[in-house]
């Protein structure tokens, strides 16, 4: 590990230029790290000491975001590779792997939705989210700029092919009306294999590859097939398909002079602080998709973005999604490396291409306006938050615009599981991985008694007491500091807020207000009457918003805590059953109901439940049993 007191490369000029003579002339993979050891940055270039010094030569013309990078670059590492695409491919991979902070481009604000198959599981799921998980085998396809479109396509897609059409079983020992009309090949009582079940999710997937001409193919030739064989009501069932795929397929047709040739068409628009970048999929004349990204604009030159963009996309798609042309709008400062990694991927030959006239030029010149488009959308969003921001900045009377603001509420049903929740706005929208909820451990809130103000004491007390533990962690300029806390309630929270806040020393530090929410009130500290403001005021709307989010996401954690209770409380009644028995019952039946009406075989057959607790289970939840058993022993004595 490095000293936190070793000088930056600019700050050291005679081991910059040693370092920089190190580098070879060759393509490569450059790591840059700070004093703590920890990676800044990860690139690739086909002449490493080139492309490294270029990094420290008129520093005054770099972008802000490099600038800010070099000045705190220490050490600088490398990797040596035989070609420039493998440098590519090497850089993707690290990137995944480490997620240096100056390589992160695109944001993800999960304002685009994603069609994600689950591949990782037995019987796939199919669904949108806005939400990539870490899944290395789950597929995601998107994102897609337009939701309503994608959902529309995927409920036609389920109408067409027989698919799992609920996330759980309706029941436990039979299959649901989706499986009698013929929606659904019964995955939940295993009617279908595995096996077939994929084959079936592959076809689908084919339609988010763009791949709908190959499917419509191959199910032509099996309709075909099956009706030679006198399998009519098989070759009714593919008839069908093709028919639904035709409904799939009946959106926008785009003019071009080679409808056989696959090719993507890449555009952006940018302001000084966001860049919103357009990719419309056009397979076989069609436009099957039509993708949004969202990236910082000072993140560099428009064709630079444009190449990041290409690059963490096609690192994520399988090869037979690449198309064989690429257009895009601005030139790629490594277009050649990029062309020949995603050849190489696609195993055929890949253009790169910045059309300037007719039919492909007025294809990118169409993607730009729909950039724009988004780009004007975003601004507006933007602009509304930060009005909202700084009328609440004046209502407040706070000398800066509060940047990050934190919202708590309680949720509880009169004292029994209670819970308080934790949301984060910065600036002004939702920022959900900030998110934390509660569990109230105070023992006098409990069933029949609720004390809402000794719990927001309780949370905010767990919250802030690292802050006044150590008096030099650092407030002004910390990310996990906030610049204003909301409290759901009146004066009576914000009252027993202030009480902790005093005991911990940062009242003066911390910006804390309530809102009441009958008549949407704004309270301070050391004012007994409300401030004067107007419901509708943009500042309110945002503290409501607050309020309504901290709102939905206490009540969703209380609903879960409570339900978990309930399931625990019916089992935890039976001798032996401890907790770890408990949730292998619930994971294998997923509701008491069913582990009711399981038969003392099917529970014996949960791990750590043997013969034995599995008829105490049967009789627990069937004491009539226990009585006969016990009535025809004495018969027997």
């Amino acid at each position: 590990m490095y000293s936190e007191e070793r000088p930056t490369l600019v700050k050291d000029p005679e081991r910059l230029e040693t370092i920089l003579k190190e580098l070879p002339l060759e393509p490569g993979v450059y790591f840059m790290k700070d004093a703590r050891d920890q990676i800044l940055y990860i690139g690739k270039s086909k002449k490493l000491r080139n492309r490294v010094r270029s990094y420290f030569r008129d520093t005054h013309r770099h972008m802000p975001r490099t600038a800010i990078m070099v000045m705190q670059i220490v050490d600088i590492e490398f990797i040596v590779t035989d070609t420039e695409a493998e440098a590519l491919a090497l850089e993707a991979n690290l990137i995944k792997q480490h997620q240096p902070h100056f390589n992160v481009l695109l944001k993800d604000d999960k304002k685009y939705p994603y069609l994600c198959i689950t591949w990782s599981e037995d019987y796939p799921r199919i669904f949108v989210t806005r939400k990539r998980r870490k899944n290395l085998k789950d597929r995601y396809y998107g994102p897609y700029v337009d939701a309503g479109l994608l959902r529309r396509t995927l409920s036609i897609a389920k109408r067409t092919f027989p698919l799992r059409q609920r996330p759980q079983p309706l029941f436990k020992d039979r299959p649901c009306l989706n499986y009698d009309i013929g929606r659904c090949p019964g995955v939940c009582q295993e009617l279908i294999s595995s096996e077939d079940y994929h084959k079936t999710v592959q076809r689908v997937a084919m339609v988010f590859q763009g791949r709908t001409n190959e499917l419509e193919t191959i199910l032509t030739q099996q309709m075909e097939k099956a009706a030679e064989e006198l399998r009519f009501e098989q070759a009714a069932q593919i008839r069908d398909q093709l028919q639904g795929l035709e409904r799939l397929t009946a959106h926008q047709k785009v003019a071009l002079p080679d409808d056989t040739v696959s090719r993507d068409a890449i555009a952006l628009s940018s302001d000084d602080q966001f860049a919103c970048i357009q990719l419309f999929q056009i397979r076989a004349g069609r436009l099957v998709g039509r993708l949004g990204f969202n990236a910082d604009a000072q993140a560099g030159t428009p064709g630079e973005i444009l190449q990041r963009v290409l690059e963490e996309h096609y690192s994520m798609v399988e090869p037979i999604e690449i198309p064989a042309e690429l257009l895009v709008q601005h030139e790629l400062p490594d277009a050649d490396i990029l062309a020949e990694y995603l050849t190489e991927r696609r195993g055929r030959k890949v253009v790169i291409e910045v059309p300037q006239r007719q039919t492909k030029a007025e294809l990118v010149e169409m993607v730009e306006r729909n950039a724009q488009y988004e780009l004007v959308r975003t601004q507006k969003v933007a602009d509304r938050n930060a009005q909202a921001m700084q009328d609440l900045a004046e209502i407040l009377d706070l000398p800066d615009q509060p940047k990050r603001i934190e919202g708590y509420d309680i949720s509880h049903i009169q004292g029994s599981d209670a819970v308080a929740s934790q949301v984060v706005f910065i600036d002004g929208m939702p920022a959900k991985q900030h998110y934390r909820h509660y569990k109230i451990k105070n023992p006098a809130v409990r069933a029949g008694h609720s004390d809402d103000f000794a719990s927001m004491a309780e949370v905010i007390q767990r919250r802030f007491r690292r802050y006044a533990t150590d008096p030099n962690k650092q407030r002004v300029g910390n990310p996990d500091w906030p610049d204003l806390v909301m409290i759901d309630g009146g004066k009576g929270q914000l009252s027993a807020v202030v009480e902790v806040l005093r005991e911990l020393n940062l009242l003066q530090e911390l910006n804390v207000v309530s809102l009441a929410k009958k008549r949407e009130e704004i309270f301070v500290p050391g004012e007994s009457l409300p401030l004067k403001t107007e419901a509708e005021q943009p500042g309110v709307q945002l503290l409501r918003r607050l309020r309504d989010e901290a709102h939905r996401f206490a009540i969703s954690f209380h609903r879960k805590k409570r339900t978990d209770r309930m399931r625990r409380s019916r089992l935890s009644d039976i001798p032996g059953l401890g907790q770890h028995r408990q949730k292998e019952l619930l994971a294998a039946f997923r509701s008491i109901d069913y582990i009711r009406e399981a038969t003392t075989e099917q529970l014996a057959q949960v791990p750590g439940i043997g013969p034995h607790m599995a008829q105490q289970i049967y009789e627990y939840f069937h004491p009539a049993t226990r009585d006969d058993y016990q009535t025809t022993a004495r018969q027997v004595i």
